[in-house]
C-alpha cells in the first residue's frame, strides 16, 4: 500500500527496527508453542524447572510483543503529526484562487476526519502485522510437523483468506463512497451553523435544508456505513468460524485418515488457536488501514502547493515609489466573470479610492494589486521591473489588507513577526477608540467577541502594527456608525498618509470623495480613472440619489 511505503521512506530504520520486533515477537510465539508441544505434550518428564522456563518464556513474550506494538503505535503518531503538519504548510503555500475553488468543508474534511483515519489505522497496524508474521511463522512450523497435513490447512486457510479478502474489498468500496459523504455532510453542517440567523428567522428554508438536504446525505451516509460494517461483520466471523473448522479438519486427517499421531494433532491444534486471535484481529484491522488509504489518497485530490520545510526569509524592504499592473487579465475558472485588461499606476504616499457597482470587479482587482491572484497575462511592476513567480511572496509583504470578510488574529506584530510596539498599540488604539473595548495581554488580544465595527477597528490595528507600505481596505467603513466614519475619512486616513502608507480603499461613501487623490472606477471588470467632471459628477449624483 503507498501509505506503508510512505512511511517506510520517511522512517526507513525505525520502520525496520519495528518490523524486527515484530518478527521476533512471531519467532517467541511460536517458540512457546514449540516448548508447550516437546515438553508439556511429547515428554513426560517435567522437571522442577519446567514452570519457571514456561513463565519466563511467557514475560518474554509479553515484554517483546508489548515493545514492538508500542513502538509502531509511537512511529504511526510521529508519521500522523508529520502529515497534519505538511498538509497545514502546504494549505498556507497554495494560491488564494485554489483554496478558494477547493472550499473550507473539504479542506475541514481532510483535516479531522481523514487525518483521524489515518491515526487509527496506525493504532491498528501493530494487530495487521503480527498477525501476518505470525501465521507466516505458524506455517513454517506447520510444515516441519507434518507437510501432508499442512498443505490441507494451508488450502483451508487460503480458502479462509480468499473469502475473507473478498468480503473485506465490499467494504474497502463503501469507505470509497463514505469519504465523498463526508465532504458533502461537512458542507450541510457549515451551512447549518453559518446560516443559523437566517434560518432560524425562515423555518420553512430549515426544514427544505433539513429534509431535502441533510438528511439525502445522511441517509446514503448511513446506508453504506451499515454496508461497510455488515461485510466487515461478516469477515471476522467467516474467519472465525473457518478457523474452528480448521481445527475439527486437523483432528480428522490425524485420526481418520492416520497422517500423524495425537500429539501431532494436539500440536496443530493449539497452534491454530494460537492463530486465531491475531488472525482475526488482522482481519479486523484490515478495514480501518483501507480507510487509511482512501483518506490518504484524498489528502492527494486537493492538488496544493508542494511541501517547504522552512518559511522563506523576508526580503529587504525596497525604498519603492510606483507600482504598475500592465495589461493584467484574470478570470476565473469556471469562465463566469473576467477582468482586464487592467493598467493602473500606484505612487508611494497616494490615497486611492476604488468605486463600482456590485460585481464590478473591485475585489478581483484587490486580489490581483495584493498578489494573492496570479494574473492569466500580463505583468506587475515595481518601479518599472517585473515582479517575478519567485519574488511574489516579497512582493506580497508590501501590503497589509482589511478584507470585507475580515478575520481577526489575536496577537500584534510588527514587519518582522515580533511583538508590536507597544507605544504604537496604543496610539492606535485611541485613534480608533478602542482603548475601553480591547483587553490586552502584551501584544495578545484576549477579547475577540466584537461587533462589526469593532471587529473593522481590530483589524485595522492588526493591519497597521506590521508597518508595511501599503494599506488595502475593503469598504472598511460600511459597517462604523455615521460619527466613526466620519473620522475614518477626515483622521484617519490622513494619518495614514502622513506616516507615509500608501492606502488602496474600495469605497461606495461617495460624500467623502473629496478626500482621496485619485478617484478609480470598476465597471463590468474594466478599470478607468475618474478626473475632472467624472469625478464632480460621480460625488453629485450621489449626493442627489441620498436626497431623493
Amino acid at each position: 500500500m503507498e501509505l506503508l511505503r510512505v512511511v517506510y521512506r520517511q522512517y526507513r530504520w525505525p520502520f525496520v527496527l519495528v518490523i524486527g520486533l515484530s518478527l521476533l515477537s512471531a519467532a517467541l510465539g511460536i517458540g512457546l508453542i514449540a516448548f508447550i508441544n516437546r515438553e508439556l505434550i511429547v515428554s513426560l518428564n517435567a522437571g522442577a524447572w519446567l514452570l519457571p522456563s514456561f513463565l519466563g518464556l511467557l514475560l518474554l513474550l509479553m515484554a517483546v510483543t508489548l515493545a514492538s506494538q508500542l513502538a509502531l503505535t509511537l512511529l504511526g503518531h510521529h508519521f500522523v503529526y508529520r502529515l497534519r503538519g505538511e498538509f497545514i504548510r502546504r494549505i498556507l503555500d497554495t494560491q488564494i484562487e485554489r483554496i478558494e475553488q477547493i472550499g473550507s468543508a473539504q479542506l475541514l474534511a481532510a483535516l479531522t476526519s481523514d487525518v483521524r483515519s489515518i491515526t487509527l489505522a496506525f493504532v491498528r497496524l501493530p494487530e495487521l502485522i503480527q498477525g501476518v508474521i505470525l501465521t507466516l511463522g505458524s506455517a513454517a512450523w506447520l510444515a516441519w510437523l507434518s507437510p501432508k497435513m499442512l498443505l490441507i490447512t494451508a488450502l483451508w486457510l487460503v480458502i479462509t483468506i480468499v473469502g475473507g479478502w473478498l468480503l473485506v474489498s465490499r467494504v474497502y468500496r463503501h469507505l470509497a463512497k463514505l469519504r465523498g459523504l463526508e465532504d458533502s455532510l461537512y458542507a450541510d453542517y457549515q451551512t447549518i451553523i453559518e446560516g443559523r440567523k437566517e434560518l432560524a428567522l425562515n423555518r420553512q428554508r430549515a426544514q427544505q435544508i433539513y429534509e431535502t438536504v441533510y438528511q439525502e446525505d445522511a441517509r446514503a451516509y448511513r446506508h453504506h456505513i451499515v454496508r461497510a460494517d455488515t461485510f466487515h461483520l461478516s469477515a471476522v466471523n467467516w474467519s472465525n468460524i473457518m478457523m474452528l473448522g480448521a481445527i475439527g479438519l486437523v483432528f480428522f486427517m490425524a485420526n481418520g485418515l492416520g497422517w500423524a499421531d495425537t500429539a501431532v494433532a494436539a500440536t496443530y491444534s493449539l497452534t491454530l488457536l494460537f492463530l486465531r486471535t491475531p488472525l482475526l484481529s488482522a482481519v479486523g484491522a484490515l478495514p480501518t488501514l483501507l480507510s487509511a488509504q482512501v483518506a490518504f489518497n484524498k489528502l492527494h485530490t486537493f492538488r496544493l502547493a508542494d511541501y517547504q520545510e522552512s518559511f522563506e526569509q523576508p526580503a529587504p524592504a525596497r525604498a519603492w515609489q510606483t507600482l504598475a499592473l500592465r495589461d493584467v487579465v484574470f478570470h476565473y475558472g469556471d469562465g463566469s466573470f473576467a477582468v482586464g485588461p487592467i493598467n493602473m499606476t500606484l505612487k508611494r504616499g497616494e490615497l486611492v479610492f476604488l468605486i463600482g457597482g456590485n460585481g464590478s470587479g473591485k475585489s478581483t482587482l484587490a486580489m490581483l494589486l495584493t498578489g494573492l491572484y496570479q494574473p492569466v497575462s500580463g505583468q506587475i511592476l515595481l518601479d518599472g521591473v517585473p515582479v517575478t513567480a519567485t519574488e511574489s511572496a516579497d512582493y506580497r509583504r508590501l501590503f497589509s489588507a482589511v478584507f470585507t470578510d475580515v478575520h481577526l488574529f489575536d496577537r500584534l506584530i510588527d514587519a518582522r513577526g515580533e511583538p508590536a510596539d507597544p507605544a504604537q498599540v496604543q496610539l492606535w488604539l485611541e485613534r480608533l477608540q478602542m482603548q475601553d473595548k480591547l483587553q490586552l495581554e502584551g501584544n495578545r488580544v484576549l477579547n475577540l467577541k466584537l461587533s462589526k465595527g469593532q471587529s473593522k477597528r481590530l483589524a485595522m490595528l492588526l493591519a497597521t502594527a506590521e508597518q508595511r507600505d501599503i494599506l488595502l481596505l475593503d469598504e472598511w467603513a460600511a459597517d462604523q456608525d455615521p460619527h466613526f466614519r466620519r473620522i475614518f475619512y477626515r483622521e484617519l486616513l490622513p494619518w495614514l498618509k502622513e506616516m507615509g502608507k500608501t492606502v488602496f480603499a474600495i469605497s461606495h461613501d461617495d460624500h467623502y470623495f473629496l478626500h482621496a487623490d485619485r478617484l478609480l472606477e470598476m465597471r463590468e471588470g474594466k478599470l478607468s480613472e475618474l478626473t475632472g467632471e467624472a469625478r464632480d459628477r460621480a460625488t453629485l449624483d450621489a449626493v442627489k440619489s441620498t436626497g431623493t
